[in-house]
């Protein structure tokens, strides 16, 4: 009770010298602010150890971020997501920035036969590869994603460009805890085969407009693709001899050993499929652009109609007019290392639940 009395006494005289109270000895001082940092990171699967990028915003000493895993497209595209030295948009580097602004953490990584990742375990045979592979390695990042103590177990994303659109419905469907998230931009939204004739028709099409093939060429070519493909689905030998000397090329690359595997298990996936099997509840963003060759907004009815019988909330589709695939106006040069206005727009929407207090 002295103790008691003593102290009120003292805190009396205080407010008498002073005017104002003085603040209570064991009040809590502001956390302090850790800085933005980016951080190597390594994980192991299939006995090949992957490299990647985690990038953490500014915050508060404690605090607990959303933390999203950032897929590539297609190819040997790296942790940037691009493919030197010909191909270096910086596509996810730029998402990364993007999100970091809403105080989203971000891992992205070099996949199999990119970067600092390499061949590892396939380095002899590449051909062993397919979608599974890619899949699982993705989940092993989005583990390591999960288990940094900067990340909020609750509020775990995945952001997949193009063939990693794909990726993150697939991933989606198997790790644990799901993701609360996903943003699919411009992603492969029909069975890749379907997709890359989709693809060749238009550019045919289009040397016919510009007068460097005739019409009947260019149907000619149309039919000999659609033939090559349903005798690789139905594990016929393919005969390219009646392509033009490029899209033969490009065919007996993607049939041959090298990539055949890979080819087949990526085109043996329904991109709607695999969406019908999300969670509910999950909060889903789907851009497409307008200008975008590779995968026209008029192939993504499907895919968004998949993800409504799955119970998935919004934003839902944003269509981002005048954009290529590389979230680019169109006309900018591809290696202009910039995202559009609408696309960032778009990832600060999708963001918007979890983006930082600090």
């Amino acid at each position: 009770m002295r103790w008691s009395t003593l102290a009120i006494a003292a805190t009396l005289a205080a407010v008498t010298v002073t005017g104002l109270g003085t603040p209570a000895a064991n009040a809590a001082a502001p956390a302090a602010l850790v800085p933005t940092a980016d951080r190597t990171v390594q994980f192991t699967v299939d006995g090949t150890t992957a490299y990647g990028t985690l990038h953490v915003p500014a915050h508060r000493a404690g605090h607990h971020l959303a933390a999203a895993l950032l897929l590539p497209g297609s190819g040997p595209t790296d942790r940037n997501g691009d493919e030197p030295p010909q191909l270096t948009p910086g596509t996810l580097a730029l998402i990364a920035d993007t999100l970091g602004a809403d105080g989203v953490m971000t891992l992205r990584f070099d996949k199999y036969f990119t970067g600092s990742t390499g061949a590892g375990a396939y380095q002899g045979d590449p051909g062993r590869l397919d979608l599974a592979a890619f899949t699982r390695q993705a989940a092993a990042a989005y583990t390591t994603l999960h288990n940094q103590p900067e990340a909020d177990p609750h509020a775990l994303l995945v952001v997949g460009h193009s063939e990693g659109g794909l990726q993150a419905l697939l991933l989606a469907r198997t790790v644990r805890p799901a993701p609360a998230g996903l943003a699919l931009l411009a992603p492969q939204d029909e069975r890749l085969l379907d997709l890359l004739a989709a693809q060749f028709d238009t550019q045919l099409d289009q040397a016919v407009t510009a007068g460097q093939l005739t019409e009947p060429v260019a149907q000619a070519n149309k039919s000999a693709m659609a033939a090559a493909i349903a005798d690789f689905r139905a594990g016929r030998p393919t005969d390219t001899s009646a392509l033009l000397p490029p899209l033969a090329s490009l065919l007996n690359a993607l049939f041959g050993p090298n990539n055949a595997r890979f080819v087949r298990s990526d085109d043996d996936v329904h991109p709607p499929d695999a969406a019908r099997a999300i969670r509910p509840g999950t909060r889903v963003t789907v851009t497409c652009g307008t200008a975008d060759t590779n995968v026209p907004c008029a192939t993504t009815t499907p895919l968004l109609a998949a993800l409504a019988r799955a119970h998935t909330t919004g934003p839902g589709l944003r269509t981002l007019a005048g954009l290529d695939h590389f979230l680019h106006p169109a006309g900018t040069p591809v290696n202009d290392r910039t995202l559009a206005p609408a696309a960032a727009t778009a990832l600060h929407e999708f963001a918007c639940p979890w983006k930082s207090a600090e």
